[in-house]
C-alpha cells in the first residue's frame, strides 16, 4: 500500500481572509516526486506555505507527515517542520558563517545536543549532496549551485518525510539546474517525497513526473505527457 506523506481532501487555501484555492485534492506518497506548477499569482506559494504551517489550513482535510493541519496548534509547528525539509529559490543561508555553522545552527535549533552526533550528521548530508569538501567554506566563496546544494543538505538534516522545494532552480544556470534536479530525484528515489514548484518546462520534459497545476482557483493533477 502507498504511504501518503501529504494528503489533501476538499481543502480551501486562504491568504489572510482571501480565498486563493478551493476544492483542493492532492496526495503525495512516500518516495514520490511531484511538480507544482501554475502562473504567478495562481496560489502555488500559498499552498506551500499552508503545507509547512505558515498559513492556517481551514477547510477540508490537510494532513502532512502525520499532522492534521486543520487542528495544528502553534506549539506543534516546530515539530511539523522537523518532518519537512524546505528549499527556497534564494538559498537563505546565513551569510556570516561557514557551511558547517549553517548546518549546526539548524540542528541545535531542532534539539540536537551531542556535538559528535551533530558533526556526524553534517558529514552525512554534505556527502549526500557531493559537498563534503565545502564544510568550512563561507557562502560567498561558493557558486549558486553549491549554495543550493548546501540548502538541500540543510533540508535533509532531520530525516524529513518530504522535501518542499519552492523554485529551487530559479536562480541557477542550465547546467547547475540539471545537477540540482538529479539530486532531488535521487532523494525521492531513496524514499523522501519531493514536491517541487517550478516554471521550468524544459526540466519537466527531461525528468517527467506527476504534475499538480494551480489554475482556475483549484489544483488539477495529471501525468506528464
Amino acid at each position: 500500500m502507498p504511504e501518503p506523506i501529504i494528503e489533501i481532501k476538499n481543502a480551501s487555501i486562504f491568504q489572510r481572509e482571501n480565498l486563493i484555492l478551493s476544492n483542493v485534492n492532492l496526495t503525495l506518497n512516500k518516495g514520490e516526486f511531484i511538480y507544482l506548477i501554475g502562473r504567478t499569482g495562481s496560489g502555488k506559494s500559498s499552498l506551500l506555505k499552508t503545507l509547512y504551517g505558515e498559513l492556517p489550513a481551514k477547510d477540508g482535510s490537510v494532513k502532512v507527515a502525520g499532522y492534521d493541519l486543520t487542528k495544528l496548534r502553534k506549539k506543534d509547528i516546530p515539530y511539523l517542520r522537523r518532518k519537512i525539509g524546505i528549499v527556497f529559490q534564494d538559498f537563505q543561508l546565513l551569510t556570516d558563517r561557514t557551511v558547517e555553522k549553517n548546518l549546526s545552527f539548524v540542528l541545535g535549533a531542532t534539539g540536537w545536543k551531542e556535538s559528535s552526533e551533530i558533526s556526524k550528521r553534517i558529514d552525512e548530508v554534505l556527502t549526500m549532496v557531493g559537498l563534503a569538501d565545502k564544510r568550512m567554506s563561507m557562502p560567498h566563496q561558493m557558486s549558486g549551485g553549491e549554495q543550493q546544494g548546501v540548502a538541500i543538505a540543510r533540508a535533509l538534516l532531520n530525516y524529513p518525510d518530504v522535501i518542499i522545494a519552492d523554485e529551487p532552480t530559479g536562480n541557477l544556470d542550465p547546467d547547475t539546474t540539471l545537477d540540482v534536479m538529479k539530486l532531488l530525484r535521487r532523494i525521492s528515489e531513496n524514499g523522501t517525497a519531493v514536491l517541487m514548484a517550478t516554471h521550468n518546462y524544459t526540466l519537466m520534459q527531461k525528468y517527467p513526473s506527476r504534475i499538480a497545476n494551480c489554475k482556475n482557483g483549484t489544483v488539477v493533477c495529471s501525468e506528464m505527457e
